[in-house]
């Protein structure tokens, strides 16, 4: 009985060594990449050569689903 916890203590506090360095590794790249490629939200750009439009779009119309009572 001894021998396995000799065995298992080392290995269970190494591999919460491991998953909490992971963490900390992973959230520190995660910031990096955030500070490097900073998201731009906005009206999305027309491709390039497409007609330039002076009047504004309307909404697109909302679409409500048949009850089916015409069926019936």
């Amino acid at each position: 009985m001894g021998m396995v916890i000799v065995l298992s203590l080392p290995l269970i506090l190494f591999s919460v060594l491991v998953g909490f360095g992971c963490y900390l590794f992973g959230r520190a790249k995660g910031r990096q990449e955030v500070y490097a490629t900073a998201q731009v939200f906005g009206a999305p750009a027309p491709p390039p050569g497409a007609p330039e439009s002076n009047h504004t779009t309307t909404p697109p119309q909302t679409h409500f689903k048949h009850d089916n009572s015409a069926n019936v």
